[in-house]
């Protein structure tokens, strides 16, 4: 891909803003559910402005350990929604969600110490195309749901036309602001799109507030009414609820001692080594998009502790585990920009909007139906770069068939491993999610198809010679 700006080039301060906070929208709705998700699930108040400015802090780490030569953002982590929710709903507190992710950030840490040692090499045989390509795949088409989910139900349980109208009025703004737009309106789509599609729902809750039609009132006001009423100076500034100083007034509820501690390596861990696939199936995505090898510089070790520690960093002061957002790089691929300049300016305008009240309130006023419209355009990149990973695997040859074929159905089936029940909330106490499995089978596959010799070769083998008759 022909990229305007390179992982080293800087844009001027005007423009590296604009690319910013294109970035920042594009992340934000996913990054300020997951805390929402948490609490709605729990009643542990996470401030969702503190996960916004953990995501920034984490961010930074990242680019730190990475050199600034990845440019990609970490933000919140639905991987880990479910052992952040058992945490916290086995009264651990605040000091469970943060001892809990410096788990699974210490066990990228060891990772990422052996790839030190032994090197990356084996990663590239272990997952070759025909496994990341569909693994990739599979990533976008399981967000799909959300999206969907989000444009014909708004984030809520009622099914309108409108909210489908909406959602497809900002993709379609992406769509020719992408392709049709000037060279300037070109680089900032997901701006264009959302800001089409948010100018159209509020027109569109106008019309249903004076005809008194509920379904038309697609827009709620209330963030922005609850940030104003009552006025007064936190109205403007505000601090976020910091989960350690949570943490430190409220204490945990349920003691921490050695067994709880150790129930929670349990909890974090294995969702860490599961996360490593997607990892992994990012940092390659983005890999193709910047026409260089992130596996091999910065590194798989360096990514790894980036991720891993700005994670631990990101829920010290949010509560929630970080992850590469797929949103973020496909930002990257649609805007034509891999300046790592760009993602630090991201964290950082991440970190100053948490304490801007108005803005968040704002923010979480946008409809989900917008944002759904806009994932249409990102998680189905996603979705394409898996695919286009696949054009130069034979798929005639039933040995990388079968490995993509396990993994797509697997993945888009929804199949996991689930281990054991969590008495408070029904959960697994384990999971290993169906990308993870689709990954394991994939590679399984590949290799017991790979291995040995090929059947269609014996069969060549022993053809007998054409017998010449009369």
């Amino acid at each position: 891909m022909k990229l305007v700006y390179g992982i080293k080039d800087r844009p001027s301060f005007g423009k590296t803003l604009v690319f910013a906070f294109q970035q920042m929208i594009a992340i934000m709705a996913a990054t300020l559910l997951v805390p929402i998700v948490v609490e709605n699930t729990t009643g542990l108040k996470c401030d969702p402005a503190a996960a916004l400015f953990g995501a920034g802090a984490g961010t930074i780490v990242y680019l730190l350990f990475t050199r600034f030569k990845s440019p990609v953002f970490l933000g919140s982590s639905f991987t880990f929604l479910g052992a952040l929710c058992t945490a916290a709903a086995q009264n651990y507190g605040y000091w469970g969600l943060i001892i809990g992710v410096a788990f699974a950030g210490l066990t990228y840490v060891v990772i990422a110490l052996i790839i030190k040692l032994v090197g990356s090499g084996w990663i590239k045989k272990l997952l070759p195309h025909v496994i990341i390509g569909p693994v990739l795949a599979i990533i976008g088409l399981s967000l799909s749901g959300t999206a969907g989910s989000w444009m014909m139900k708004n984030g809520g349980n009622e099914y309108s036309l409108w909210y489908v109208l909406v959602g497809l009025v900002t993709f379609v703004a992406i769509v020719l602001a992408s392709t049709k737009g000037g060279k300037a309106i070109r680089l900032i789509p997901f701006i264009v799109g959302i800001g089409a599609g948010l100018v159209f729902a509020i027109l569109l809750t106008c019309i249903g507030l004076a005809a008194d039609y509920k379904p038309m009132q697609i827009v709620k006001f209330d963030p922005i009414i609850k940030c104003f009423s009552p006025l007064s100076f936190r109205s403007f500034l505000d601090y976020p609820k910091f989960t350690f100083i949570e943490a430190i007034k409220q204490g945990a509820t349920a003691e921490l001692n050695g067994a709880a501690i150790g129930n929670l390596a349990i909890l974090f861990v294995p969702i860490a080594v599961v996360e490593l696939a997607q990892h992994i199936s990012d940092h390659e995505n983005l890999s193709n998009i910047v026409e260089k090898d992130l596996l091999e510089e910065p590194g798989l070790h360096n990514t790894l502790l980036g991720d891993g520690i700005g994670s631990a960093v990101g829920a010290f002061f949010g509560g929630c585990a970080n992850t590469t957002y797929g949103e973020s790089i496909s930002c990257v691929a649609l805007s034509k920009n891999a300046s790592t300049y760009t993602i630090l300016m991201t964290a950082v305008m991440c970190m100053v909007v948490s304490f801007i009240a108005p803005f968040v309130a704002i923010i979480n006023m946008i409809p989900k139906c917008v944002m759904g419209g806009a994932c249409i355009a990102m998680y189905g990149f996603i979705s394409v770069s898996g695919l286009q990973m696949l054009k130069d695997v034979d798929l005639g040859d039933h040995r990388n068939l079968y490995p993509v074929a396990a993994i797509l159905v697997i993945g888009i089936g929804g199949v996991t491993l689930d281990f054991g029940t969590n008495s408070l909330t029904g959960s697994p106490l384990v999971q290993i999610t169906s990308l993870a499995l689709a990954m394991i089978v994939g590679i399984v596959v590949n290799y017991i198809t790979h291995s040995g010799k090929n059947n269609e070769e014996d069969i060549e083998e022993e053809k007998p010679d054409s017998v010449v008759t009369d």
